[in-house]
């Protein structure tokens, strides 16, 4: 028999990738997702296939998946400012409720299950580059915190399934990924700043651009996450480039790529805004013999084209959207 993937999220940008990369290698996949955020386009093309199937269920109620489940990936949360900001409690419950109810089935099921985690564990950080065995610096109250701390939740509570009940667990620190199935205008900056190309605003950074981070294109992504599966590590391990970059230079960048001709405007930085944002990636590294492959001038040069092949409609509906946060 097949063996069975479950992903949380699904219809989101990560999730769906993962969706495709299980389908490629002979899963049967199940996906489930509330679609809050999630865009159920990302997964349509899978419909027809005999080897996956789509739940439309919020995991912060009871999750029943009939029969074996071999993995479980809980990709579900709301993952940009924008939104964790308009639904800070969905963004609680899912961090918590939901990835209790997973644990429960994992542990029901046999199953091993992988938590994606977050760069924002680390908060603003005093440390940088940030490596795993550092414990972040966190508000725990502000507007920030509904995110941070469900993951900060989330990679406690898996770890306590993993050594109360001997529950096979892994556990992502995602650092910034883009690519295609990005939301256009989830708040973010590769996504803001295309936006603001296309419809030929002005690019809008914020402080003075010395912030910096780091963006690991998707398909190098997917491929760390499947080998953090697959290997027999349960602590956290970061999964992103540490090719770091300023804010303001990347938004020059931008404007290289898109032969654009719009300025860049400064705004004031929104409050806890991280200043500075690389993995060491030594753990993946050594584990997991994992290392970005895709230079962000091919990864940008994808993820343009596929922001390009949107329609008018969507690109001026985003312009509305508030992208005060979109420096994460």
């Amino acid at each position: 028999m097949k063996k069975s993937v479950l992903i949380t999220g699904a219809a989101g940008f990560l999730g769906s990738h993962l969706c495709d990369r299980f389908i490629e290698e002979g899963f049967r996949v199940i996906g489930m997702d509330n679609l809050i955020t999630g865009d159920i386009r990302n997964i349509e093309h899978l419909f027809a296939l005999k080897d996956f199937e789509f739940y439309h269920h919020d995991v912060t109620t009871f999750v029943h998946v009939p029969g074996k489940l071999d993995y479980i990936l809980h990709f579900a949360s709301p993952a940009s400012p924008i939104d964790y900001l308009k639904i800070p409690i969905q963004t609680l419950k899912v961090g918590s409720l939901g990835t209790h109810n997973l644990l429960g089935l994992a542990r029901v099921k046999n199953a091993r299950i992988l938590i994606a985690s977050t760069s924002e564990v680390y908060g603003d950080p005093l440390v940088h580059p940030q490596s795993e065995d550092y414990y972040g610096n966190v508000s725990t109250i502000g507007p920030r915190g509904v995110y941070d701390e469900a993951k900060r939740f989330q990679e406690s509570i898996t770890m306590a399934y993993h050594r109360y009940h001997g529950l096979e667990t892994r556990i992502a620190r995602i650092f910034n990924t883009y690519g295609p199935r990005m939301r256009l205008n989830d708040g973010r900056v590769i996504p803001a700043f295309i936006g603001q190309v296309l419809r030929g605003e002005n690019l809008t950074v914020f402080g003075d651009g010395s912030q910096t981070r780091s963006f690991c294109y998707v398909d190098d992504q997917i491929e760390g996450l499947y080998r953090l599966l697959m290997s027999d590590y349960v602590e956290p391990v970061n999964i992103g480039t540490p090719e770091e970059i300023a804010i303001i230079d990347f938004a020059k960048e931008i404007i290289k790529l898109t032969d654009a001709n719009q300025k860049i405007i400064y705004k004031p930085l929104p409050q806890d805004d991280p200043l500075q944002r690389r993995p060491d990636i030594t753990r993946a590294r050594e584990i997991l013999g994992w290392k970005p492959k895709v230079s962000r001038e091919e990864g940008m040069r994808k993820t343009y084209e596929y922001f390009k092949s949107l329609s008018k409609e969507e690109l001026f509906k985003s312009a509305h959207k508030d992208f005060s946060n979109h420096n994460r």
